[in-house]
């Protein structure tokens, strides 16, 4: 049993702000991203949050107001952020920890006007990520404000993938979008019909160009793809009706209509032409896997700052709940702490913080990864085009060495340093495509895990924040917008894939032997660390990880008492609850990692080193909190899998060895969460003595 830890005692004094955020989230050292962040949060606290107190998400439609919130963002260089500086922005190289944080900082308020901004960007991920140069310099260049003298319009973007009703929902292959070769002259290029009903889409009302995913509807175009439309097209371009949502409102939704002609050109990724048929570079599918890859993190951003939001406006409603009564005179406990004398308020509001710290360290962590990701991708799309690799077979062939260089890299990284063989590591990490398959392996599991966690299970703890303001929560006074938080976060858990498209992409990722090797390296380094660091819950993570490898191992091999494979492609009742689980593990290892980070680096800033310890101290038990948290999802998960699938009142048909490994790794757990709840007194103790300022600040 743990004798841990009456032997801390610093508090921390007052929320984290800036200095903390800045250390954890790995952008200490990143001024440019420091000056977006700010310069986001100036719009998003000032014009934004009084649109929301000026009723503005009352209408559907888009009004002179909402409009006026497109020019704050340009002219604070929140719409710039995207682009390079050679297109007309400030920030050189991969941009997805500075969306994240724009994300981040925009919903804090509001997420429809989070939504409003990075809309824009999505319309421009396909040709940022699969045009051909000059699509990616027109249209990205266009989209930054003009200079002061430059007589040009802005451009602004829409995304048009949702199909309308009955192809809405979760299978992007299904398309009813069509294009036809609509002209094609001697010597001259193809022009290009197409025809496109839109459900759903976001900037439309506004929008002057379209990338739109079709299909194709001739047999002189070999696939489907996707195109950019204009509005100066010949043809129909119609915005169509606003959707009736009854969230976002601070974004722009319509079900467009459109019928254009368009040159072949305008195909993102460019084509050739073999035989008199259109060949596309790119079919949709690849063009979204690309793009969707990236953005699920900037939505699940939305609602991890939804969670964070919510703790200062729930701290100052639970002290002031008593006041003004007779018998809470200032000084007294009742007067001073409010509600937060007792342990239920402080505990439920300490879930909602654990909740939305992991969410965070998981979703910038998928950002960061995204950022060293993006080099190597674009490295690996340039050799395949110049080599002409394409199909899945051909790149699973080259891949085929990499992949066993990456398994050997790993192992080495498994060691401890002293034993590691430097210059085979040096060399390995020279290798573009082994980097690419260890990045990679992580990428396509941390991508649809934090949209998955941070949105679905931060939809539901949004609610536990809502219902801590007692009937406040639900006015539409209640301070930070909570409310209509809540509702808006039920639509994040939907945008760009629902948790079932999030769950089935990760069933497929998570058993990559790649992602598994680095899984049981992690599971080393959490031993390590609750050797030296036993406050932190690490010892508990690193036993649900156990516990989880083993039970996906045994359910992959495993049949039920019908004889049917247990972790199937189609076997969701197994596959699904197993990835929610590792959402679990992901974010509480980040959050850990996170407050390791601030211990290193917080001593170099000197702002912080007074209350440093404090801040440490309270990370230190919500770590510990949520790693409890996690374990007991995980045993919950993976004992109701391995034994749940045995007939009832049938010898149990798991092997002796087994029923015992299983029985020894969750006594083991179970054993590691001694110590969790006294850390979630000491966190419970520090809420109750933090300082927070006098007022929000951003306004009703």
């Amino acid at each position: 049993m743990s004798n841990i830890n009456t032997e801390k005692t610093a508090l921390m004094s007052t929320l984290p702000g800036d200095d903390v955020r800045q250390i954890m989230w790995r952008f200490a050292d990143r001024y440019e991203h420091q000056m977006v962040v700010q310069a986001t949060r100036s719009v998003a606290r000032g014009m934004v949050a009084r649109l929301v107190a000026d009723k503005q998400r009352h209408t559907h439609d888009w009004t002179p107001q909402k409009q006026e919130m497109l020019k704050a963002f340009d002219e604070a260089g929140v719409t710039a952020a995207f682009m390079e500086p050679d297109q007309g922005g400030y920030i050189t190289g991969p941009k997805n920890l500075v969306l994240a944080l724009v994300a981040f900082e925009l919903a804090w308020v509001d997420a429809g006007a989070a939504t409003a901004s990075l809309a824009n960007n999505l319309a421009l991920e396909p040709i940022h990520e699969k045009g051909t140069p000059e699509q990616i310099h027109h249209y990205m260049s266009g989209c930054v404000p003009p200079k002061p003298g430059e007589k040009r319009e802005i451009l602004r973007g829409s995304f048009a993938l949702t199909e309308p009703l009955p192809y809405v929902g979760v299978d992007a292959g299904m398309l009813s979008g069509k294009i036809r070769i609509a002209e094609w002259k001697e010597g001259k290029e193809p022009i290009i019909q197409v025809e496109k009903r839109g459900r759903f889409i976001t900037n439309m009302g506004y929008a002057t160009f379209v990338t739109a995913a079709v299909d194709t509807d001739d047999p002189r175009i070999k696939s489907s793809c996707m195109v950019i439309l204009e509005k100066g097209d010949q043809g129909i371009y119609d915005p169509g009706a606003p959707t009736l949502k009854l969230v976002h409102q601070l974004s722009c939704t319509h079900d467009p209509i459109f019928n254009l002609k368009i040159p072949a050109s305008r195909i993102i990724g460019g084509y050739t032409i073999k035989d008199g048929v259109i060949i596309p570079n790119y079919n949709h599918n690849e063009v979204i896997e690309a793009v969707f890859r990236r953005t699920r993190v900037t939505v699940a951003m939305m609602t991890t700052a939804k969670l964070l939001s919510a703790i200062e406006p729930v701290i100052r409603y639970q002290r002031t709940r008593y006041r003004g009564g007779e018998a809470a005179k200032p000084g007294t406990p009742r007067y001073d702490l409010g509600i937060q004398q007792k342990e239920d308020a402080q505990h439920r509001l300490l879930d909602v913080w654990a909740t939305g710290e992991a969410s965070a360290s998981l979703g910038f962590e998928a950002a960061r990864l995204f950022d060293e990701f993006d080099p190597l991708e674009k490295q690996k799309d340039a050799m395949f085009l110049k080599d002409g690799i394409k199909g899945p077979r051909a790149q699973m062939k080259v891949f085929a060495e990499p992949r066993k260089r990456a398994l050997e890299y790993i192992e080495i990284m498994g060691k401890p340093e002293a034993q590691r063989d430097a210059k085979r590591v040096q060399d390995l990490e020279n290798d573009f495509l082994t980097m690419y398959v260890v990045k990679e392996s992580l990428a396509d599991v941390f991508c649809p895990a934090c949209k998955l966690w941070n949105t679905g299970y931060g939809a539901t703890m949004m609610r536990e924040a809502v219902s801590l303001m007692g009937g406040y929560g639900i006015t539409e006074d209640c301070p930070g917008f909570l409310t209509q938080k809540w509702s808006d976060a039920q639509l994040e858990a939907t945008y760009e894939g629902p948790e079932c498209v999030q769950r089935r992409q990760m069933s497929l990722t998570m058993v990559s032997d790649v992602f598994l090797a680095q899984f049981k390296n992690w599971i080393k380094d959490l031993r390590a660390l609750d050797a030296k660091k036993p406050g932190m819950g690490a010892g508990t993570l690193a036993s649900a990880m156990e516990l989880w490898l083993w039970s996906i191992e045994y359910l992959q091999n495993a049949k039920d008492a019908n004889g049917k494979t247990l972790y199937a492609g189609q076997r969701q009742g197994v596959t699904f609850p197993m990835a929610d689980a590792l959402a679990w593990l992901l974010g509480s290892r980040q959050l850990i990692l996170d407050t390791l980070e601030l211990e290193r680096k917080g001593p170099e800033n000197s702002v912080l080193a007074e209350g440093l310890t404090g801040f440490v101290n309270f990370y230190s038990d919500l770590s510990y909190l949520q790693a409890a948290r996690a374990a007991g999802e995980v045993g919950k998960v993976c004992a109701e899998l391995v034994y749940g699938y045995q007939a009832k009142g049938a010898t149990c048909a798991l092997p002796n060895a087994a029923i015992k490994t299983f029985a020894e790794l969750r006594s083991k757990l179970d054993g590691s969460l001694a110590g969790a709840r006294l850390a979630k007194d000491r966190a419970a103790e520090a809420v109750t003595q933090v300082m927070i300022p006098e007022a929000l600040d951003y306004p009703l």
